[in-house]
């Protein structure tokens, strides 16, 4: 095989992949998780079903790409905290750094807040979908108390918050619920869901 060959082989493998990926989003976001099966998946993506489950194995492990892909933006391995935003927001000053990474969160959730969703609508009878629901969670508390943290380092927070209330209260204020409802549902532009996200987290915790 030549070396042209095989980059010829190697981007078809990558459509492919980005094809049925597209596809199940586009399904689980439609009829929901349970309601879609990779018959459905490859049937909507154009591929035999056979191809979609040598490449993915089962729905389970679709959805997970899917929420990876989509909550980074792009397929390298770099985790949240890893990403120059997040470096670009801890090193501003407090005000500046909480505008930023609600920007982030704007971002992120224009791109995830519909799967989101769809595994937390799916949580409530789906063993599974639970447990990836409860990981998100925690992963999102996580880099929440990192930032909050960081906040605490720059400046005194607003009296009687402490870094872990701090944290819960930046959950609420940036979860996808809340950008789903505001943005999905009641016809916020995601600028004003992120004008205001940034105004309400910067008198919660630094105060006017």
């Amino acid at each position: 095989m030549t070396e042209r060959t095989a980059g010829v082989r190697a981007a078809k493998t990558i459509a492919n992949r980005a094809r049925m990926l597209s596809a199940a989003k586009e399904l689980f976001i439609d009829r929901g998780y349970a309601a879609t099966t990779m018959k459905a998946i490859a049937e909507r993506a154009g591929m035999a079903v056979q191809t979609l489950y040598f490449t993915f194995a089962n729905k389970r492990a679709i959805l997970l790409e899917l929420l990876d892909t989509e909550i980074a933006g792009d397929a390298e391995p770099i985790a949240t905290m890893d990403r120059p935003w997040f470096a670009e927001a801890v090193a501003a000053p407090p005000a500046e750094q909480i505008r930023l990474q609600v920007a982030a969160a704007a971002r992120i959730h224009a791109r995830v807040a519909a799967m989101l969703e769809v595994v937390r609508s799916a949580a409530a009878t789906d063993p599974e979908l639970a447990e990836i629901w409860q990981t998100n969670l925690a992963q999102r508390l996580t880099v929440q108390q990192r930032l909050v943290t960081e906040l605490a380092a720059k400046t005194e927070l607003r009296e009687g918050i402490s870094v872990d209330r701090g944290a819960d209260i930046a959950l609420a204020l940036t979860a996808p619920e809340t950008y789903r409802l505001l943005v999905g549902e009641r016809g916020w532009s995601a600028q004003e869901w992120q004008e205001w996200v940034t105004g309400a987290l910067t008198d919660q915790l630094l105060g006017r």
